[in-house]
């Protein structure tokens, strides 16, 4: 099973902090937007105006909104890799489930509180409501990184595959938890926990 790539959607990388700064703004002011009016009707001229910046500086960094969105997406991935290293920091010593949990709990987190998140989460919905595959096997690489050393397990094919089900199994019950209630059906949440505590525990225990 080979990693999935993922590559930057700039058309440049920022340089100078400035340039590094507006880049933010940008994102920033585009995942707001998300929220507010959804996919179909965001606007990189809409983003420049949010985030005071020219348009010329959103068509510096990006060609489209799809790009925009995509690197919102690689940022959100990115953010969440340091929340759940943070949390792993704090669980040493622990066992699966407590990385399990860190895991669960911050993607959660980020579904109810991050700006666009709800839209573009890693990558999976854009265009609008569609589910893609390629974000799920990056996150199974990412947790077979992460997580192979904390679980003294060897970060092999056999581990990125159960990390892949996982994956696939908890973004189908999440989904279904957000759309039973806007801020995650609890009890769906919790049934997810005791599926994925059952499979993991036959296969890490």
């Amino acid at each position: 099973m080979k990693p999935v790539p993922h590559a930057t959607p700039l058309r440049r990388a920022p340089v100078q902090r400035r340039s590094a700064e507006r880049l933010t703004r940008i994102l920033d002011a585009c995942a707001d937007l998300l929220d507010e009016v959804g996919y179909d009707a965001l606007s990189t001229r809409a983003v420049a105006v949010r985030a005071g910046v020219p348009i010329g500086s959103v068509y510096r960094f990006f060609g489209n909104k799809r790009a925009m969105a995509d690197a919102l997406a690689h940022r959100n991935l990115e953010r969440y890799t340091e929340r759940v290293q943070e949390r792993l920091k704090e669980a040493e010593g622990c066992g699966w489930q407590s990385a399990m949990d860190a895991v669960l709990d911050e993607y959660l987190a980020m579904k109810r509180t991050a700006p666009g998140f709800s839209l573009v989460d890693f990558g999976n919905q854009i265009p609008l409501g569609a589910r893609h595959a390629e974000p799920n096997h990056r996150l199974a690489d990412l947790l077979t990184r992460l997580l192979a050393g904390h679980l003294s397990q060897e970060p092999d094919d056999d581990l990125r595959r159960t990390f892949l089900i996982a994956v696939e199994t908890a973004d189908t019950l999440v989904q279904l938890a957000f759309r039973i209630d806007p801020d995650g059906d609890e009890k769906v949440i919790a049934e997810m926990r005791e599926l994925l505590r059952a499979y993991l525990g036959r296969v890490l225990d």
